[in-house]
């Protein structure tokens, strides 16, 4: 019986191993039919480009006679599923950063943190390599927006409509320059 007992166990051990398969970041996986990484990927990079390519934009570029500086501002997630907001908020980020069609300046926490750095060296760097306050490069443009989604079931049917709709505002004047939304539809069947 003792040697019964091993095997059953060996065998119960074997089928509840775990394995782990490394993939390319950039492959399509959809295990819950939820928001994932390839949407927000491919919602930046559309978003972005839809702007960048939004004849408004051109203009304010071309009128200010320079790249704009954007701030990248909060994206509120107002869906039901939790969204990791700040994930998100970088892929906008590093698309921005990588167009060469704009420059962008840090953020919320990450402003703070240079602030801090900035103010401690006043006190404890040597005066010829402190940084000096007011060299700040001021942001021409705030993106910002939210995340809604919308479901309907039926028996064992999900259809989930995420929308993703941005704002990119005049930091000065407050006036809108562009006006984005885009849309990812799953249906997932249970």
């Amino acid at each position: 019986m003792p040697k019964f007992l091993l095997v059953l166990s060996l065998v119960i051990l074997a089928s509840c191993s775990r394995t782990v398969t490394r993939v390319e970041p950039a492959t399509v996986i959809d295990l819950s039919g939820r928001w994932n990484d390839t949407d927000s990927r491919t919602v930046a990079d559309k978003m972005i480009y839809d702007l960048f390519d939004s004849q408004t934009f051109k203009d304010y570029a071309k009128q200010l006679g320079r790249k704009p500086v954007i701030v990248v501002g909060p994206i509120r997630n107002k869906t039901s599923e939790h969204i990791d907001a700040d994930n998100y908020v970088k892929k906008f980020e590093m698309v921005i950063h990588n167009s060469a069609i704009a420059e962008i300046v840090e953020s919320g926490d990450f402003r703070d943190k240079l602030r801090t750095e900035r103010t401690e060296q006043q006190d404890f760097a040597s005066s010829a390599t402190a940084k000096q306050f007011g060299k700040e490069i001021g942001a021409d443009l705030m993106l910002f927006g939210e995340m809604t989604s919308e479901t309907d079931t039926n028996n064992r049917k999900r259809v989930v409509n995420y929308i993703t709709t941005l704002f990119l505002t005049d930091i000065e004047t407050s006036k809108r320059i562009w006006y984005g939304q885009d849309e990812i539809k799953k249906l997932v069947k249970n």
